[in-house]
C-alpha cells in the first residue's frame, strides 16, 4: 500500500509516490481520437477521476484528470505528446495538488439546476446577461450544451428555434431575485428562461396537463361561438376580465353561457373542423406521445372542442365544461355538471397523477390564464405560455418568445433526438 507523506505548505497529506495530472487535448476531432488517446493511458494502468469531452463544429476538447504513479508518469506524457502529434492535436499537462483535488469533491455535494434559454435567436448578449446573473448569485457553470439543431444561413427555418442549456452548481444568493432578474431578460431581452432544480423528477417526467383555449389553440372558442351569435363584444369583455382575474370563473362562464342561449350545435362543429392550432403542437404532440407521455386536456373551455382535439393527437384525458343543447340542438344557455375552474383544474391534475401512479414532481402543466395558476402552482413543472403579465409573474417557468413546442427544452429534449420524424 502506498503510505502517505505530508505536504508542509497546506498540511494535507499527500502520497509520495502519486501524482494528479489533468490532461487537456484541444484540435480537429475525428473518429477513433478518444480511443487512441485512452489506449496509451490505459497501457499504465492509470485511474480516471474525471473526464469530460465537447465538441464545437469539429473542434474537440478533451480531458482527463489521471491519478498515476510517479514512476510511469513521465512515460505517459512521453507518450502522449508523441500520439498527440501524430494526430496533429494540441496537449497540456497541468499538475494538480491534492488540496485543489479535495476543494473540487466538497462542491460535487453541492445543489445542482438547469438554466434553460431559449428564443427565436440567441446573442452574444443574451448569453452574457444569463451567465453574468449566474455569476452574481454565486453559481458555478459546470457546462453548457445546445439543445437546438444548427440553423441553416442559406434555408433559414419558417419557425426559428434557438436554445441553451446550462448546468450549474451552487446556491443561489437570493432565489426571489433571481426569479425577477429572469422575468426581466424575458420581458426585455426577448428570450425565455426556465430554472429548474436538476433532480431525479426533472429527468423523469410522466404526465402533461395543457390549458385549451390560448394555448393548445390561438382562440378563444367562447368568443368564437359569440361573435357568431352576435354577441362577441359582450362575450370577449367578461372573457378578458376573467382571464385578468378580475372576477370569479364560474360567475363569467355563467353569464357567457347564458349570451349563448339559442345558437345552434352546426355552428360548433364548423368551428371544430377549422381550429386554428398554436405553433409547434403538432412537433410536441408528436414527441410526447412517441416517449410515453400521458397527456391531459384540463380546460374551461368545452368538452365539443377539447373531445376533436382529442382525436387528432390521441390524448389520452380531457376535462371541460359541457353545454347543454335541447332537442331542436339549439344552446340552452346552461351548462351540465361541474365547472371546470382553476381550483378544478388543480383537483383534476393531482386526481390524474393519482390514477397513473405518478409522483406530483414528474406532472408538468401549461397554460396561459388566471385560472390555470393553481394547476401551474400544484405540477412539478408548471408552465405560463404566452400568458397574461400576472400569470407570468406567478408562474415559475413561462414561454412568450416561441410555439408550444418550446416546452420540449425545458424537458430536455434535443432536436437531434427528434431526428427527421417529428414535423415542423
Amino acid at each position: 500500500m502506498l503510505q502517505p507523506t505530508t505536504d508542509s505548505e497546506d498540511g494535507l497529506l499527500l502520497s509520495n509516490k502519486e501524482e494528479l495530472i489533468l490532461i487537456r487535448i484541444t484540435g480537429v476531432d475525428r473518429p477513433g481520437l478518444t480511443a487512441t488517446i485512452t489506449g496509451v493511458i490505459a497501457k499504465y494502468d492509470v485511474d480516471i477521476l474525471d473526464v469530460g469531452q465537447a465538441d464545437i463544429h469539429s473542434t474537440l476538447s478533451l480531458g482527463f484528470l489521471v491519478r498515476v504513479s510517479e514512476n510511469y508518469s513521465g512515460r505517459v506524457m512521453k507518450e502522449l505528446l508523441f500520439k498527440a502529434s501524430e494526430l496533429n492535436v494540441n496537449i497540456r499537462f497541468i499538475p494538480i495538488s491534492l488540496a485543489e483535488y479535495e476543494d473540487w469533491v466538497a462542491c460535487q455535494g453541492k445543489n445542482r439546476y438547469i438554466l434553460t434559454v431559449l428564443g427565436r435567436r440567441l446573442s452574444a448578449r443574451h448569453i452574457e446577461s444569463v451567465s453574468r446573473l449566474i455569476a452574481d448569485q454565486g453559481l458555478n457553470i459546470d457546462g453548457i450544451k445546445r439543445l437546438s439543431g444548427r440553423e441553416s444561413i442559406e434555408h433559414p427555418s419558417k419557425h426559428n428555434r434557438a436554445c441553451i442549456q446550462f448546468s450549474v452548481r451552487g446556491t443561489p444568493k437570493d432565489n426571489e431575485q433571481l426569479h425577477r432578474e429572469l422575468l426581466r431578460m424575458t420581458s426585455e431581452m426577448e428570450i425565455d428562461c426556465s430554472f429548474q432544480t436538476d433532480n431525479m423528477y426533472r429527468r423523469m417526467r410522466r404526465l402533461i396537463c395543457f390549458d385549451m383555449d390560448s394555448t393548445l389553440i390561438q382562440t378563444e372558442v367562447i368568443d368564437e361561438l359569440a361573435m357568431r351569435h352576435g354577441v362577441g363584444d359582450q362575450v370577449k369583455a367578461i372573457t378578458e376580465s376573467a382571464m385578468r382575474g378580475e372576477i370569479d370563473f364560474k360567475e363569467s362562464f355563467t353569464r357567457r353561457c347564458k349570451l349563448l342561449k339559442g345558437l345552434d350545435v352546426s355552428v360548433m362543429r364548423e368551428i371544430a373542423e377549422n381550429l386554428p392550432f398554436t405553433e409547434g403542437v403538432d412537433r410536441m404532440m408528436f414527441v410526447l406521445k412517441k416517449y410515453g407521455y400521458k397527456i391531459a386536456i384540463l380546460s374551461g373551455g368545452f368538452t365539443f372542442f377539447g373531445e376533436y382535439i382529442q382525436k387528432k393527437y390521441d390524448i389520452d384525458y380531457v376535462y371541460a365544461n359541457e353545454l347543454e343543447i335541447d332537442e331542436n340542438g339549439k344552446l340552452t344557455g346552461n351548462y351540465v355538471g361541474e365547472v371546470v375552474d382553476g381550483k378544478r383544474k388543480a383537483e383534476l391534475l393531482k386526481l390524474i397523477a393519482q390514477v397513473e401512479k405518478v409522483n406530483l414532481q414528474q406532472t408538468i402543466a401549461v397554460g396561459d390564464g388566471a385560472n390555470d395558476l393553481p394547476m401551474l402552482s400544484e405540477a412539478g413543472l408548471g408552465i405560463a405560455f404566452h400568458a397574461k403579465p400576472r400569470v407570468v409573474a406567478n408562474a415559475k417557468q413561462s414561454i412568450n418568445t416561441i410555439g408550444l413546442d418550446g416546452v420540449l427544452y425545458f424537458l430536455g429534449f434535443k432536436d437531434s433526438y427528434l431526428n427527421d420524424e417529428a414535423p415542423e
